[in-house]
Order: C-alpha cells, then structure tokens, then sequence
C-alpha cells in the first residue's frame, strides 16, 4: 500500500534535469510540459540507482530474452488481449498456448481441457481458488449441508498469494507447519488436517523457500484413498509456478500433473521459467466441469460474446506473444537443454558453496535451479552480514527467516535463471569465498585486539 505525501512534502520534493536543470515535483503533476527527451533522460537516470536486473539472484521472474522476443512484444503493447473480437489472432494464440500447456501436463486426451492466461501465477491462483471453492459449496447444497466454513489445506511455506486467497474469499487456511530439516509438507500431515469442509489441497512443485518438489504422488494417492473411505471428493491443485515449465523437461518421469486424477488444476507462471518477461501466468484444468459455469461471465460490449474468467480486465497481449514466442521458438529441445544447463549451473554453485565449509545446504537445485543455505553456527557473520557483502558487488541475494515454526532459521536463496552462466556462477562463488574470508578475517583482528578469544 503506498499512502499520498502530505501536500508540503509533495511541492517540496523535486527532481532535475541534467542540463536545464528544470524542476519536476515527484508527487504532484507539474503545471507545464516538457520535451519527450528531457522526460525520459529524467526517469532513465533514476533508475540507474536501481539492482542490475541480470545479477539478482532473488527473483524468479525472467530478466532476459531474445531481442526477437522484446520485438514482438513491443509490437503488441497496444493490443488489450480481452478485446478477442477486435484482436481474433492474439485469442488465437492464446487458446493455442493453453492447449500447448494442458497437453505438456498430461491432461487427458478424452477430455475437455480448459485454461486462461492470468497476470502472473497471482491471479491463476485465485481463479483455481475460486473454482475449489465454488464445487464445494454446490456440492455441500446438493447434499442439504452447511456452507459456512471452508477450509484450504496447505503447508506454512506457501507464497503469499495463498493467504491472500483464503483472507479475501473467507476461506479458513490450515497450515500444516514445518519442522527443522522438513521444508514441505506430506501425505500424513494432510490427512491429519482434511474434513469435510475442505474445499481443497494445495501442493507445490518447487517451493518458493527451498525450492524443493513437495510429495505430490504420495500426497494425490493419500488423498484418493481417503475421500474414498469417508465420501468427500477433496480436491488437489498443483502450484506449479516455479516448476510446471521445469519438471516437464528435467524430470519426466515425475508424476505430478494431470496424470494423477486427482489433480483438478494447476497453476504455472509463464514469467518465470516459461521464460517470459513479466507478468504472464496460467491456470488449467483437467476438464471444463472442473470450472464452474457460473463463474465464467459473458460479454458482448467490444463486439462479440466472449466468455471470460478473469480478475483483471484489460490487459496488453505482449506477454501472451511472448510465451507463444518461446514455445514454438525453443520446442521441447530447447526448454530441455536450458533447464538442464540451469540445473547444471545450480548444482554446481550449491556444491561449490557447500564446500567452503561454512554453510549449511538446505537445497542443492536439482529440484528446480533454486537452493537455499544458511550459515553453520559459530561463525562470526549472519546471512545477512553475507547478503549485504555482495551487494557492494552488485549481486542481490536474498537473506530471509523461513516460514512459521522454523523462522529461527535464517538462509540465503539463489534463483539460476536463463541469462546467468556458468561464468557467473564462477564470479559468484568467488564473492561469497570472499566475503567468508572477509568477516573472518575481521574477526580476527577483533580477537588480537581484544586479547581474548572471539565470542561465538
């Protein structure tokens, strides 16, 4: 939430050219115009003092695509995807794109697979939501039962948007916490948690914390077995932002995905390893009846009856180019060879990194090019300490607390996205040795000018 300046602040508060040094106030429109150059040179040295997009290590979200790709993007700003009727071809590639994800998570060919693109796997994730919850309850009012209190199932290391879901739809969320050494949840947990009023299970495929695959198949098979034994038709919804375009390639024989029928949705996001520039998610689900039909709103107002489930309305059809772009541009070989490269790349960093011999691997980016680790008790330096020793040489890595439960636990992420090389890795690896060699060293000298030894 950003709140407005107090009216002297904002009249105060200036920026300047370099040249004419005209005066620009930062939070209220000024009074007269200036030229397009003037503007942009304005705004264009301001951001220098943002992080290098290339070497932050904290986003999942792609930062780097073929010139080709920005091309067609930038062709298509100005083409409001919602506008099918006025925009046919952009529909067209994006029903084109949604059956290219369906058929890539195993949905069965006997049936009718459905989906819609979404900004970001954000909004995917509330349609899914939705949808779970809606089954739910006309599933609870065909049998003369109360409404009142859905739940959702889920682990405490879940991605905010899940807690957003649960607080905006009232849905009741219960965590299923983690514990030192275990950063996902399991089948048992589960069904110690699952009644009745449960509108669904959520399982991730690439936590955003570690990003480790969580038991899926075991989860799926506790979850078949128990609604068979109590009557209830629990669902499953995959999270898959970070890794539905990942485990397709590098782990094929996973079973993850609509393989399992038990799995009614899925969630991808096309801004991260789909390989888009921001923001682009999907949601598909393994057969139109899964959707609700009235959720789905009919409109005629921009020419046509277009059918449509989304929260946001407009929206430009570049990104949608954008993942049709790389679909048909890198094909199967292609989304294979630069996943293995990145998970080659991740490992490596991991394995290096667990070698210094001053940290602790919570993961090591076989799962998904992401690991985490923290830093071995008795060292002198925080993963904070590390994390802001990096920056001073541009790298953004993240320092953080894990979730509930297990938030004593303080660990550094790094996230391998296309447009980091192995070249990288090497520089990045020799930055963390030392900022090691850094800290220690410091303390060192602390401990020959205190004359005793170093508190630990």
């Amino acid at each position: 939430m950003i709140t407005k300046k107090k009216a002297k602040s904002a009249k105060g508060s200036t920026i300047r050219g370099i040249r004419n040094q005209v005066s620009v106030p930062k939070y209220e429109l000024p009074e007269g115009q200036m030229e397009p150059n003037e503007a942009y040179n304005i705004i264009h040295d301001e951001l220098m003092l943002d992080g290098n997009s290339r070497l932050n290590m904290a986003t999942f979200v792609t930062t780097w695509m073929e010139p080709e790709a920005k091309q067609l993007m930038s062709e298509t700003f100005d083409k409001n995807m919602i506008d099918k009727d006025e925009y046919p071809q952009t529909a067209i590639i994006e029903e084109r794109c949604v059956n290219i994800i369906s058929r890539l998570f195993n949905a069965p060919e006997d049936g009718e697979a459905c989906g819609s693109s979404a900004i970001g796997s954000s909004e995917a994730v509330m349609l899914a939501g939705m949808a779970f919850k809606r089954n739910w309850r006309n599933r609870r009012e065909a049998k003369g039962l109360s409404t009142d209190k859905p739940n959702l199932v889920l682990g405490s290391n879940v991605q905010v948007v899940w807690e957003k879901f649960c607080r905006y739809w009232d849905v009741e969320p219960k965590y299923i916490p983690m514990k030192k050494d275990k950063y996902v949840i399991t089948a048992e947990e589960v069904l110690d948690v699952v009644d009745e009023n449960t509108i669904g299970v959520v399982a991730i495929l690439g936590t955003t914390f570690t990003g480790e695959f969580e038991p899926i198949e075991k989860i799926h098979d506790a979850l078949v077995a128990n609604n068979k034994k109590t009557g209830w038709e629990t669902p499953l919804h995959i999270d898959a932002a970070s890794g539905g375009f990942v485990a397709p390639f590098i782990h094929p024989a996973l079973k993850w995905d609509f393989r399992l029928p038990n799995v009614k949705s899925i969630n991808v996001s096309g801004h991260k390893y789909g390989l888009v520039y921001p923001g682009v998610g999907w949601v598909i689900w393994r057969d139109k009846k899964e959707l609700p039909e009235d959720l789905i709103f009919h409109v005629n107002y921009l020419g046509g009856d277009m059918p449509t489930f989304t929260l946001n309305f407009s929206r430009p059809g570049n990104q949608i180019v954008g993942q049709y772009y790389n679909f048909i541009r890198l094909g199967k070989k292609g989304y294979r060879q630069i996943m293995k490269d990145l998970q080659m790349i991740a490992m490596k960093l991991s394995d290096g990194i667990n070698k210094i011999g001053d940290f602790e691997l919570l993961s090591d980016g076989s799962a998904i090019p992401v690991f985490a680790f923290s830093v071995k008790e008795g060292r002198n330096f925080s993963v904070f300490d590390i994390s802001s020793k990096l920056r001073e040489r541009g790298w953004l890595v993240p320092a953080y607390t894990m979730p509930a439960d297990v938030e004593d636990i303080a660990v550094l992420r790094i996230v391998v996205r296309e447009g980091f090389n192995s070249d990288m890795a090497d520089m990045l690896l020799q930055d963390i040795k030392n900022a090691v060699a850094h800290f220690k060293s410091r303390g060192d000298r602390e401990m020959r000018t205190s004359g005793s030894s170093f508190a630990h």
